[in-house]
């Protein structure tokens, strides 16, 4: 791998999609995450005593999810940690190792980077400000940010669905097919650069130093772009940070208090599991451990920390609609035809995947994959009686994602939400 070519988490993205037995490949980006401090919105019921912390069974109770998570630590993967709600209760689980070398566990109970997961609080505390009348959703983005040129066709809607045609600051792909670097996010020029601090408005005007991969709302193309400018409108707009709006309206209402925005501070609270990554240094392949990194590259797309409880209790609290009227709900779930991918159809904020007759139907999501060692799956039905969240930590085996990711999360689906009956990993056949 080398900074000249398409970085691996894109070609992450680039595979199957699972819809009942009919799977397709699109080409896709996956970053996000973080949120930090402010005070309570009104209008939004306090978690603590609305949001009821169910009991967790013990592992042991579950070997089927066991099985689940120990299969993708089989795949190559260091540690994963995963929380599942159904019918049956609550459970939470892990597998693998904490730290390389070490034969401890990852807590389940431990902190990550959720990468784009972050994604879905952002399109949310906008749609807030839509719900409020401080925004339209239909509204020019240039009307509230005058100072940026942007075209003025891109509204805060195609913004939120990445319609916008913006060009994706952390690289992407030309007219023509090649790839066209932005600010490293792979390779050994990540690696050598990952405590930079980066200025949101810095990765905007970057993006808009480039060509517009296409007209507004001419296509879909997910760009991070979309989302720091996002976090830009939301500053504007409020007169307040991004951290202190998500902090005021979403992370204090719900109660998650392990889920912050670190803003430029590189450090993982404890406890957490260490992350490692893979890359190439000239013709040599190294493996460093990426657990302190700073993700300003990701501001509002990417940057966040969280925990598998706390983005349960944030993904029922959205779609119990304790956070967004039901009209506004309805909008975030209706996706883009032309998104069409792995995790589904993308609407505001979140992928919308069909699963077919014979598993659960729709299912609500969102990954996240920092651009090393962490990766973030947050699952939901439209009603919340299902739900799975879950960190993955990468190690020092080499894993091809592009193949196994699908697969392993196909697999997983199929177990969590589909009683382990609906669809076939093996029967995967991508298409360009």
């Amino acid at each position: 791998m080398t900074t000249q070519s398409p970085p691996a988490i894109t070609a992450l993205h680039r595979r199957p999609v699972l819809r009942g037995k009919v799977f397709r490949r699109v080409a896709v980006t996956a970053l996000a995450a973080t949120l930090l401090a402010g005070a309570t919105a009104p209008g939004v019921a306090i978690a603590d005593s609305s949001v009821a912390v169910p009991k967790v069974a013990a592992g042991q109770d579950r070997p089927d999810l066991q099985k689940a998570i120990q299969e993708w630590v089989d795949d190559g993967y260091a540690g994963m940690q995963m929380r599942v709600h159904d019918e049956r209760g609550d459970w939470v689980g892990s597998a693998g190792v904490r730290k390389l070398g070490q034969s401890a566990k990852p807590p389940t109970n431990g902190r990550y980077w959720i990468g784009s997961t972050t994604k879905t609080f952002t399109a949310t505390l906008v749609l807030q400000l839509v719900a409020d009348g401080e925004i339209g959703l239909d509204a020019a983005v240039a009307d509230y940010l005058p100072e940026l040129g942007l075209d003025r066709r891109i509204t805060v809607r195609m913004m939120l669905q990445h319609t916008s045609g913006l060009f994706n600051y952390t690289g992407d792909f030309g007219p023509d097919g090649t790839w066209v670097p932005g600010i490293p996010s792979t390779g050994k020029e990540w690696v050598d650069n990952r405590f930079h601090t980066y200025q949101p408005e810095e990765l905007v005007r970057l993006a808009l130093s480039k060509p517009a991969k296409f007209a507004p709302g001419a296509g879909w193309s997910y760009a991070n772009t979309n989302y720091t400018l996002a976090l830009l409108l939301i500053e504007k707009v409020t007169g307040h940070s991004y951290a202190e709006e998500m902090k005021r309206r979403i992370l204090r209402p719900l109660g998650l208090r392990d889920t912050v925005v670190p803003g430029a501070r590189p450090d993982l609270p404890g406890p957490h599991a260490h992350g490692y990554y893979r890359y190439q240094d000239a013709d040599q392949w190294k493996v460093v451990d990426v657990t302190r990194q700073n993700l300003s590259l990701l501001a509002g797309a990417g940057d966040m920390i969280s925990t598998t409880q706390d983005l349960q209790t944030f993904i029922s609290a959205l779609v119990g609609g304790k956070l967004l009227p039901a009209p506004l709900l309805a909008e975030m779930r209706k996706p883009d035809p032309r998104s069409d991918g792995l995790f589904g159809r993308y609407g505001l904020g979140m992928y919308v995947l069909d699963t077919g007759p014979d598993c659960v139907g729709i299912i609500l999501n969102h990954d996240g994959s920092p651009p090393g060692g962490y990766g973030s799956l947050m699952y939901s039905t439209p009603d919340g009686s299902k739900t799975l969240t879950a960190s993955l930590t990468m190690g020092d085996t080499p894993v091809d994602q592009a193949v196994v990711f699908p697969k392993a999360l196909n697999r997983l689906i199929k177990q969590v939400f589909c009683g382990g009956q609906a669809g076939s990993a093996d029967e995967a056949k991508p298409t360009q």
